[in-house]
C-alpha cells in the first residue's frame, strides 16, 4: 500500500511538472512565432521608417495575378481586355494601366496586370467608384475562367520610377525577391550602387516593394528584344565595376527569387 501511494504521488508531481514545463513551452512558441506586443510595434514602425526612406511617394501600384484555367485562356484574355481598358479610359476613375502581361516561362496560365494609383487615396477612390458600377459587371465576367486571384499594394523606388506607356517589343522580366525582414534599406541601397551598371546596356521598366498584401518583397522589370539579348546585357554588366557587388548583396538580403519572362497583352500600357 505505502508503495502504490508512493507511486501515486510521484505520478501526479511528475504530471503537474509535465503541464508547466508545456505551459512554458506554449509561451515561449507563442512568442516566438507572433512576438510581444512591443516587438510587434517596433517592427511595424521601422517597416514605415523605411518605406518613407526608399520610396517615391507619388503612386501606388496594385499588382494583380490572376492564374487561368488553361482550357479558358483565350476566353480569359477577352473578358480582361473588356475590363482593363474600360478603366483605363474612364476619366472617373483615380487609376493608370501600367501594363498587363502573360507568362511565356515561369508559371504557366499566369497573368500579370499592375495599376498604378493616385497614392493610397486614389486606391480608396477608384475602389469605392468600381463597387456597383457597370466595371464590377465587367470584371465578374472574367472570373469564371480563373483558378486563382491575388493582389498587391506596392510602391515605388525613389531611385528607380516607373516608365510612362511605350511600344518597344520584345519581352519583359520580372524578376521578385522575398526579403529577410528588416533588410530593404540594404537592398536599397545596393541596387542604387548597382543599377548604374545595368542603365549602360538596358533601362529599367520600374520597380516596387510591397505594403500591403506579401511584405517584404521587392519586384522589378526589365524589356529586352529577346532573351538571347537578356543573356548579352547580363554577361556585359558582369565586366563593370559595382554589379558583383549588388548581385552579393541580392543574394545576402533574399530568402528567395523568381524570374519569370512576359510577352505584353494586346491592350497594355507597356509593349
Amino acid at each position: 500500500m505505502m508503495f502504490a501511494r508512493l507511486s501515486t504521488q510521484a505520478a501526479r508531481r511528475n504530471a503537474a511538472a509535465l503541464v508547466q514545463a508545456q505551459t512554458r513551452r506554449g509561451i515561449s512558441v507563442q512568442s516566438i512565432l507572433h512576438g510581444s506586443p512591443e516587438a510587434k510595434q517596433e517592427g511595424d514602425v521601422q517597416i514605415q521608417q523605411h518605406s518613407r526612406l526608399v520610396a517615391r511617394g507619388k503612386y501606388v501600384h496594385g499588382v494583380e495575378v490572376h492564374k487561368v484555367k488553361p482550357d479558358a485562356v483565350n476566353e480569359y484574355k477577352k473578358a480582361a481586355e473588356a475590363y482593363y481598358t474600360a478603366i483605363k479610359e474612364d476619366p472617373d476613375l483615380h487609376v493608370k494601366l501600367t501594363g498587363s502581361w502573360e507568362t511565356v516561362v515561369g508559371e504557366q496560365d499566369t497573368f500579370y496586370h499592375i495599376l498604378e494609383y493616385e497614392n493610397y487615396s486614389g486606391f480608396d477612390k477608384t475602389t469605392q467608384k468600381i463597387k456597383g458600377s457597370e466595371h464590377a459587371n465587367t470584371y465578374n465576367q472574367l472570373i469564371p475562367y480563373l483558378r486563382s486571384r491575388s493582389q498587391q499594394l506596392c510602391q515605388e523606388f525613389a531611385f528607380f520610377p516607373t516608365v510612362p506607356p511605350r511600344t518597344e517589343g520584345g519581352v519583359f522580366e520580372l524578376r521578385t525577391y522575398q526579403l529577410h525582414p528588416g533588410t530593404l534599406l540594404q537592398w536599397e541601397h545596393a541596387w542604387r550602387k548597382g543599377i548604374e551598371a545595368r542603365r549602360q546596356f538596358v533601362a529599367p521598366v520600374g520597380a516596387w516593394f510591397s505594403q500591403v498584401g506579401r511584405l517584404h518583397q521587392v519586384h522589378h522589370m526589365w524589356q529586352y528584344p529577346d532573351l538571347h539579348t537578356r543573356k548579352e546585357t547580363r554577361e556585359k554588366a558582369w565586366q563593370l565595376d559595382g554589379w558583383s557587388e549588388t548581385v552579393s548583396k541580392t543574394a545576402e538580403y533574399s530568402m528567395l527569387m523568381d524570374a519569370v519572362i512576359l510577352e505584353p497583352l494586346s491592350f497594355s500600357s507597356l509593349k
